[in-house]
């Protein structure tokens, strides 16, 4: 029996068949025999060792027994699909609303000089009115939703309401605002970034937040074409926080009368390829990621 045979002994003390005794007695007997022979190269049989440790921490932290408890198996998210560069699922199409301004239901914004932009919290044109609320930063990632592949240089038009529930251009007392509505280009990692403010919650629906994407900006301000009409779902975790500040009262009691799961755009899914990730706080304003497939 060799020095270290002690290791594979059983319960019972009685020493373990060599074909039971796994991989890392196989790797052992290698070193032995490669030290005996010399034939080997060191770094090659220090790369297969380290495969082994690699394989085998991946093996026991997959395993429920490691941790005493059991293993949960998330859905994957749009984000968590397209970060690791293959396909995602395609983001729902939705409906753009009775408050759209792309000409679809009255007023077209797009072809307005000024609307392509990424700061969207004031109106342009005749009024310069700032809409007021808790700062928000809009990071929405478009990607091939059958490649991953970041999709760059598409026109992305985007809009929500006022700290009050209120639609630019259509809602009574705003009806001369634009503002909280902009177009701009994905960059080369299909991402537009808009700076806003945090929405209300109006009546009836889950707070959230509109947009379109179109084959390219000159497509978006022509309102030709839509790639893709749909809606981004923000959590309730900071819907509560902001709500609970100053300006934001009426959403307190809206949001306490409908959830993501009866919200008539969200509720078939759960809005779970449109809930927004976020980061950040009501004292320094908070940034909303989705990465969306089409």
């Amino acid at each position: 029996m060799r020095t270290d045979d002690k290791d594979w002994l059983d319960a019972d003390g009685e020493p373990i068949d060599e074909d039971h005794r796994g991989l890392v007695y196989d790797i052992r007997t290698l070193i032995d025999r490669r030290r005996a022979l010399g034939i080997f190269g060191g770094v090659a049989l220090t790369s297969l060792l380290a495969a082994c440790g690699v394989t085998a921490e991946r093996d026991a932290a997959a395993s429920p027994a490691s941790s005493g408890a059991a293993s949960a198996t998330p859905t994957p998210s749009s984000s968590t699909a397209a970060t690791a560069g293959g396909p995602l699922e395609e983001v729902p199409d939705e409906t753009a609303g009775p408050y759209p301004a792309d000409g679809s239901n009255g007023v077209d914004v797009l072809d307005d000089s000024g609307i392509v932009r990424s700061d969207i919290r004031s109106s342009f044109g005749s009024s310069s009115t700032v809409a007021e609320g808790i700062p928000l930063t809009i990071a929405l990632t478009v990607r091939d939703a059958a490649t991953g592949a970041a999709l760059a240089g598409r026109g992305v038009y985007l809009w929500h309401c006022d700290r009050d529930g209120n639609y630019s251009l259509y809602s009574r007392g705003v009806e001369d605002e634009n503002y909280l509505r902009g177009v701009q280009q994905t960059d080369a990692n299909g991402t537009v970034t808009f700076t806003s403010i945090y929405p209300a919650c109006y009546s009836g629906r889950w707070p959230h937040i509109h947009f379109e994407v179109y084959d390219d900006v000159a497509t978006a301000v022509a309102t030709g074409p839509i790639v893709k009409t749909s809606q981004i779902a923000l959590p309730a975790e900071t819907n509560d926080a902001v709500y609970a500040t100053s300006g934001y009262e009426q959403s307190v009691r809206n949001a306490g009368q409908v959830s993501l799961a009866e919200d008539t755009v969200f509720r078939d899914d759960g809005g779970i390829h449109q809930l927004a990730t976020m980061s950040g706080s009501v004292a320094d304003g908070y940034t909303a990621s989705l990465t969306i497939g089409v």
